[in-house]
């Protein structure tokens, strides 16, 4: 039986790891008015987070909800400032319990993971099932609509495998309760805005990562949240485990895949990719999907409009091309970056030249 952990609470509600919690939460929005405000009586706020914690006074806040479209549409639940201070405390305190215990390849929202190395792990699979098989069969399944479909019965049993404290469990369901749906009788569904919902997906599918490379003994799985791979030289073997994984995730889990789940051959350098983290993946090259080149293209005309009329500062549009620049660079795209980056120039707009704006 997996240890469990107690005495949790005070190290959360603890003054520094609030402030912590708050430098984590402000990083890169220090000019968000709401964070303004929090700082305008930083310590004021943040012992009264603490009082609020040590009386068991403190309920989640209020959710705002938005759509956002890009890479595709979803719904955003963000909750208030001080919220997302406490969470930040509180991953910071119950994360390094289950970090040590997730499988190697599962590589999203966890320390020194992320999309660039999980699709370095992908595609030297690919290219060791090719050394020693001579081909390479894909399972790709994507679990259907995976944060709404948690359900809250599951991730607390699955929770208190590991934290025994009290106080720290109550504090936890209110937050996993703060965005229920599906009524009373059967509660599911966790925000996509949420710093503890990354976490708790992560802990829930960590029992499908478990099954597959324990239980059906897979060498080559990978899986960045709710993305799955299963990298194979035999059609008919990856067959079978599709069935095993999509009876294990509705039996134990409640969750489906979704349309998109197939098992296929990987092609040559002009046949059929790994879609995984924004790459298309061979085993000898990667490029990037071209839904990816056609969201940059329309970012940078935005920004060529938008700078000439004074309504976004230079440094603003090389931040963002820096970041297109870092991702697109872990594919083979030296000559679609230069070819995109001395296609849009900046100038401004006459007006705006004689008004000095930047």
């Amino acid at each position: 039986m997996a240890k469990t952990y107690n005495n949790l609470f005070e190290k959360i509600y603890d003054f520094e790891a609030l402030y912590n919690g708050y430098l984590k939460a402000r990083k890169g929005k220090r000019d968000r008015r709401e964070v303004q405000l929090f700082e305008l009586d930083l310590e004021g706020n943040l012992i009264q987070l603490q009082n609020e914690l040590m009386w068991g006074m403190y309920k989640t806040g209020d959710y705002r909800r938005f759509i956002i479209n890009e890479p595709k549409e979803r719904l955003v639940a963000a909750l208030p400032f001080r919220d997302r201070v406490v969470q930040h405390a509180l991953v910071a305190v119950i994360e390094p319990l289950w970090e040590s215990r997730f499988i190697h390849d599962s590589y999203a929202c966890r320390p020194g993971r992320g999309t660039h190395k999980g699709a370095d792990r992908a595609q030297q699979m690919l290219q060791a099932v090719k050394r020693k098989h001579g081909q390479v069969i894909v399972l790709k399944a994507d679990v259907s609509k995976y944060f709404y479909s948690i359900d809250h019965c599951i991730i607390k049993k699955l929770v208190r495998r590991r934290v025994a404290c009290k106080k720290t469990l109550q504090l936890i369901d209110n937050i996993i309760d703060s965005a229920a749906e599906g009524g009373e009788l059967n509660p599911v569904g966790l925000p996509i805005g949420n710093l503890t919902s990354q976490l708790f997906a992560n802990v829930y599918l960590n029992e499908l990562d478990e099954y597959v490379k324990h239980t059906l003994r897979e060498k080559y799985f990978i899986r960045y949240m709710d993305d799955i791979c299963v990298i194979h030289h035999n059609k008919e073997h990856l067959q079978r485990v599709r069935k095993d994984i999509e009876a294990f995730l509705w039996n134990e889990l409640r969750l489906r895949t979704n349309a998109k789940t197939q098992v296929f051959p990987l092609g040559d350098k002009y046949g059929r990719a790994l879609d995984f983290l924004g790459y298309r993946i061979w085993t000898t090259h990667r490029k990037l999907r071209k839904s990816s080149i056609s969201r940059i293209c329309k970012k940078l005309r935005s920004f060529q409009r938008k700078y000439a009329a004074g309504k976004v500062t230079m440094q603003k549009v090389r931040e963002s091309i820096k970041s297109w620049v870092a991702h697109a660079s872990h594919a083979n795209t030296y000559r679609l970056r230069k070819k995109l980056l001395w296609s849009f120039a900046f100038t401004k707009s006459a007006t705006n030249e004689r008004n000095g704006n930047a």
